[in-house]
């Protein structure tokens, strides 16, 4: 393989991934690169092959990472893109800081930034998929991000360049995430901690959160493409179209959709990225022959097929 730079921070040949993700499946990538700060990401970048993929990767909780690996360089943002700042209203966070980390802050400071503290994964993961919990949206609160183009080049985005929509928005290929901000609205510490209190205990009673699984496996039918105005109600919802095709609790080798919510793709302990996927998409084909409705991944699906 062409020769990669040497940056400060980690650089690891054909590094499995599975124990980074959340499903803990998936094959090696070809390289795995932990930057030190954004200088280092920025250096190593510039003087990269631009012929060489990359992926940013997050804390891997919304992510199959297929059997066969991830060919390219994989990034993995750490401490050094983990920080959390208030002032005023406004809250800047890394882009691997976790999005419930990022609530919690911010309500110690009279800060609304509650929808996050239910949602797993980290904020870069957060911005890319318009994240949304309890009818609010990143794209609601978000300002503007800092990105680090493919060449090392960085730049500063205003929300409304992201074209932020439902589950999507537009980033420049190869782009990596590294901090955003948010203007979040005003509120007592003590109602937005009980608030949070509640959302968790609503989660834990209604989601297989010690199961392992990477959240909502499909995106709600028909929802807006927009972002959590008054009519955005999503009331046709993709665990009741699953239900409806009989598919809840469903198996393929080690995988399953989860008998308490059946939106939930889980890894009972033994299956592989390929389980997982083809259970999922055999799901998709139940619920279109019986209600012809077509759902939608939500799930990040990415690398190669093992090969025979």
């Amino acid at each position: 393989m062409t020769d990669l730079p040497t940056p400060r921070g980690a650089l690891t040949a054909n590094r499995p991934l599975a124990d980074l993700t959340w499903l803990r499946v998936g094959g090696p990538a070809d390289w795995l690169f932990q930057p030190a700060d954004e200088a280092d990401l920025a250096e190593f970048l510039a003087a990269l092959d631009p012929a060489v993929p990359v992926f940013p990767m997050g804390v891997g909780s919304n992510l199959i990472v297929r059997d066969g690996g991830i060919r390219g360089v994989v990034i993995r943002l750490g401490r050094g893109f983990n920080g959390i700042s208030v002032e005023g209203d406004i809250v800047t966070a890394g882009a691997a800081a976790l999005d419930a980390q990022v609530a919690k802050r911010a309500a110690e400071a009279g800060l609304d930034l509650t929808f996050l503290r239910t949602i797993p994964g980290s904020i870069g993961g957060a911005v890319r998929m318009n994240a949304g919990c309890y009818g609010q949206y990143v794209a609601d609160l978000l300002q503007e991000i800092r990105i680090l183009h493919r060449d090392g080049r960085a730049e500063v985005l205003p929300a409304a360049a992201l074209s932020l929509r439902y589950r999507q928005s537009d980033l420049p290929e190869g782009a990596v995430i590294v901090s955003a901000v948010f203007r979040a609205r005003p509120g007592d510490p003590a109602l937005l901690a009980k608030r949070m209190a509640d959302q968790l205990a609503k989660r834990d009673a209604t989601q297989p959160t010690r199961d392992r699984s990477a959240g909502s496996t499909f995106r709600n039918p028909l929802g807006r493409s927009s972002t959590g105005a008054l009519d955005d109600t999503h009331e046709l919802k993709a665990w009741k179209v699953i239900d409806d095709a009989g598919m809840r609790g469903a198996r393929l080798g080690g995988a399953q959709m989860s008998p308490m919510h059946s939106n939930f793709l889980i890894n009972t302990g033994t299956a592989t990225a390929l389980d997982l996927e083809t259970l999922g998409e055999d799901v998709r084909k139940k619920v279109f022959h019986q209600s012809g409705i077509t759902l939608h991944w939500e799930i990040m699906r990415v690398g190669e097929f093992p090969q025979d």
